[in-house]
């Protein structure tokens, strides 16, 4: 039987999360994490209901996670985020050893891939493009609104 639960709907969730965001004028970017097909974290950005830089919608999800799973390291999980992690973000994930990092928008200027380098651990997965149109219309929808 095959299994209802894969990429396009984990990053579904993710969208929600985004959504979520968009909602409260958050730059909308959402993040679940999941364990065994099982969303076990999720997340959305905060930085201004928080006043919080790092309150980025991966790191609340990796906090979020590693209190769930009682560990700081998120081996056997996956990592849905609907924008390519920035640096500080793939720095986070780096220290976490999450198996997998699947995001939807490539983001040229600020993500992760933009150093050069990879920022991820050795054994990462990292994978995109599941609902890119999606999510690169959500971010362009809302900073249409802020200009």
């Amino acid at each position: 039987m095959l299994s209802p639960f894969n990429d396009e709907y984990f990053m579904k969730q993710a969208f929600l999360e985004a959504q979520k965001a968009f909602d409260v004028d958050e730059v909308p970017v959402g993040a679940v994490i999941v364990c065994k097909n099982q969303i076990i974290a999720r997340g959305h950005n905060l930085t201004e209901q928080l006043t919080d830089v790092t309150a980025h919608a991966e790191i609340q999800a990796i906090t979020a996670a590693a209190q769930y799973l009682g560990a700081k390291y998120l081996k056997e999980c996956t990592l849905f985020v609907t924008l390519e992690p920035c640096c500080m973000c793939a720095g986070a994930l780096y220290w976490s050893q999450i198996d997998r990092v699947v995001f939807g928008a490539r983001d040229a200027k600020r993500g992760a891939s933009a150093s050069g380098g990879s920022l991820y651990h050795p054994a990462t997965i990292v994978e995109n493009g599941i609902m890119e149109n999606e999510c690169r219309q959500l971010l362009k929808d809302f900073f249409s609104k802020k200009r």
